[in-house]
């Protein structure tokens, strides 16, 4: 019992860092209210329990509970309120009648944006760089479901942020925001 004491403790602390984090970079980004609203599932009991259960510090605890169980129950929990994974967004599409993915919104991407800079910064500390969550993405983009723009869109940024730094990344996006989210045509390396 003293074990899941201490893990959930830790759980807390590493969500509530991550949170603050993310409620950071998006306030750089123009968000700072979504930004505040970010990840509170993870502190109701459905999910805050399994990742006490489950916390290593180095990784997601749903990684764990999906090698012991085949399946993640409070990832499904989290992916269907948290409308910033692009994993939400998927339908039941007419035409093909197979669930198919949805262009997210761009203040939704924008917060995946602020979402996974966090999480690497958090999981990587001091092993951080600008680089790392561009080439988290890279490794798992080729198995994602997710929307063709959205991912572009999101490589895009997470390339700015590599190629161009972070400052220089949420001041884009801020002034993206005030644009209407348009995209300008930048030469980024691919």
């Amino acid at each position: 019992m003293g074990d899941y004491i201490v893990k959930s403790w830790k759980h807390f602390i590493t969500i509530t860092r991550h949170r603050h984090k993310v409620i950071e970079h998006c306030f750089k980004s123009g968000i700072f209210w979504q930004g505040c609203l970010h990840d509170l599932s993870k502190y109701s009991f459905c999910e805050f329990i399994v990742g006490a259960k489950y916390y290593q510090g180095t990784r997601s605890p749903n990684e764990a509970e999906r090698e012991d169980n085949g399946y993640s129950r409070a990832w499904m929990h989290h992916k269907g309120r948290n409308k910033h994974h692009f994993e939400y967004w998927t339908d039941y599409n007419m035409k093909t009648k197979t669930i198919d993915t949805v262009k997210m919104p761009m203040k939704y991407l924008i917060e995946m944006f602020c979402d996974r800079v966090a999480a690497s910064k958090i999981y990587m500390g001091d092993k951080y760089t600008d680089k790392s969550p561009l080439e988290y993405f890279l490794r798992a983009k080729g198995r994602m479901v997710i929307h063709p723009e959205t991912s572009d869109e999101l490589e895009f940024l997470l390339r700015m942020l590599y190629e161009k730094g972070e400052d220089e990344t949420f001041k884009y996006i801020k002034n993206m925001k005030k644009t209407g989210y348009v995209f300008k045509e930048e030469k980024l390396a691919k």
